[in-house]
């Protein structure tokens, strides 16, 4: 087991600015045979004398989430997670890569978008306890041993469309500029309709709510590594024809305009 590089090291994880350093945070790599179905795992361990929130950002992934008395399978969400931590706890998760939750399901991918799901209910009797199995271990290499054998014993499908899905996803990930369907449909040289058929079986969400979220996340990143912005100038970088249309996006997805937002973490307390 590898950690996973540190490019991003929040991953997502509102009103931090990019230089705040986080403690009880990992990520670590899957093993080889897993790679094309898992980006990563991470885990997280707090000690709070006080209640705090954490918000992230959606990402086009599905997540197994096992902490003390809870092994769930999430869906998709196409709206900012939000979490109060409190006391002591830990968490450990298993992030999939786009699409690369289709081959243990039998159920197109969308039929877990926005849903929160018991373990159990998904995968039946092989995942009862697995929290208990998994956390019984404090290292946590052993614990993702525990979840990877888990996930070696579902057996996943062989798919020969999962790398045309993974080669897709990455290239919306890739490149900012991308702001059409069309013009990824006719990168991969398939029509929209087929480009949104193979989403909905393999992401759980559009091509297009892909697009659109990245492009948020570029603001909301570019926000936590700078000393100052030029709204205007972002939206127009990031496809929008006009502001308006960008800080509506903007405040619906994190919950505040992007001027708010970078005073917010420009603030001493941020």
């Amino acid at each position: 087991m590898r950690y996973q590089p540190k490019h991003d090291p929040h991953n997502g994880l509102l009103h931090f600015r990019a230089s705040t350093q986080l403690s009880g945070y990992w990520r670590y790599l899957p093993s080889p045979d897993l790679e094309p179905y898992v980006e990563h795992f991470w885990t997280i361990e707090w000690d709070l004398p006080e209640p705090a929130l954490r918000e992230t950002l959606p990402y086009p992934a599905a997540h197994i989430i096992l902490e003390p008395g809870i092994a769930q399978l999430a869906g998709v969400h196409t709206a900012k997670f939000s979490r109060m931590l409190a006391g002591r706890s830990r968490v450990l998760g298993t992030k999939f890569r786009p699409g690369g939750l289709r081959p243990f399901v039998r159920q197109p991918t969308s039929a877990f978008t926005n849903r929160v799901l018991e373990l159990v209910d998904v995968f039946g009797e092989p995942a009862a306890g697995l929290d208990a199995r998994a956390l019984a271990h404090a290292d946590h290499h052993a614990a993702i041993a525990v979840v990877e054998a888990f996930l070696r014993n579902l057996e996943p499908r062989p798919d020969s469309t999962l790398p045309r899905v993974r080669a897709i996803a990455e290239r919306i990930a890739s490149d900012r500029g991308m702001r059409r369907v069309e013009q990824l449909a006719a990168e991969f040289g398939c029509s929209a309709r087929t480009l949104q058929r193979l989403f909905g079986q393999y992401v759980g969400v559009s091509p297009k709510w892909m697009i659109r979220r990245y492009r948020l996340q570029e603001a909301a990143e570019r926000a936590a590594q700078s000393s100052s912005m030029d709204w205007p100038r972002v939206a127009l970088e990031l496809g929008y024809a006009d502001q308006a249309h960008f800080i509506r996006d903007f405040k619906q997805l994190v919950g505040q305009t992007p001027a708010d937002y970078f005073a917010s973490l420009s603030s001493p307390d941020a």
